[in-house]
């Protein structure tokens, strides 16, 4: 039987990260199931997958701090196998205005987003480059085009990934490896239902397709980018935002 391939999904046990999670493993890869503080959540995750015949772990690492980057591919290696499907799903808004903010909620933003993003695929390039085959997945945000009133360091780190994975589809494309990212708008997730109340009008007044997302729809996006039929798209962004940005 062939071994089949491991995808590393950060903050895969809520949300987006779970969705993409639960798809990718009916797509029969291994998956790696990262968490911060949620660990019953992944757990959850990782028994659904089992209780399907899949093969999954769940691991918990800080991104925003350096060495856990590191060393969370490196106990994924341990546990599954060597990473070829990196998803860089894991992030956290916090309200903030810029005169109001510290430089550590700064830093820690900027770190998280777009840092965790570039040690993780530092990581994971060796063994990518071995197989002569790698998928770099990142999830950026609408806010990278529009901006967030509160949430600029939000923003400016989903904004930084594009260039980021811009350079290295440039970088690694010669070896098999493609990098892409997908942009989500408004999906029913913790995070944007808890900054729903009283703006719902306003918000499918801007959205053509008049309703919010939702994460399997992002999840479907990622599987794409992650499978064969995706083999020669790099470098390229896939918004699924029903139609609130377009470009």
């Amino acid at each position: 039987m062939a071994v089949s391939r491991v995808a590393l999904v950060t903050g895969g046990g809520r949300g987006i990260g779970r969705a993409t999670s639960l798809l990718l493993a009916r797509r029969g890869l291994a998956v790696a199931v990262h968490y911060h503080t949620g660990e019953a959540n992944a757990r959850e995750v990782v028994q659904r997958i089992e209780e399907g015949g899949g093969r999954a772990a769940c691991f918990a690492a800080d991104l925003a701090e350096p060495a856990g980057c590191r060393a969370l591919v490196e106990a994924v290696g341990r546990s599954l196998g060597e990473v070829l499907v990196l998803v860089h799903n894991a992030g956290e808004m916090k309200d903030c205005p810029v005169e109001e903010m510290t430089d550590e909620e700064w830093e820690r933003a900027l770190s998280l987003h777009l840092g965790a993003a570039f040690r993780l695929s530092r990581a994971c390039l060796p063994a990518m480059k071995r197989a002569g085959w790698g998928r770099i997945i990142a999830l950026s945000s609408q806010a990278a085009f529009t901006g967030s009133a509160r949430h600029a360091q939000y923003a400016a780190g989903k904004a930084g990934l594009h260039g980021f994975a811009y350079s290295l589809a440039k970088e690694v494309g010669p070896v098999g490896i493609t990098v892409n990212l997908v942009a989500p708008g408004r999906i029913e997730t913790e995070m944007v239902l808890d900054r729903s109340a009283g703006r719902m009008e306003e918000w499918m007044a801007q959205t053509p397709l008049k309703r919010l997302g939702k994460p399997e729809e992002v999840a479907s996006a990622v599987a794409f980018l992650a499978s064969e039929e995706a083999s020669y798209i790099t470098g390229a962004t896939l918004h699924v935002n029903g139609g609130q940005l377009m470009s």
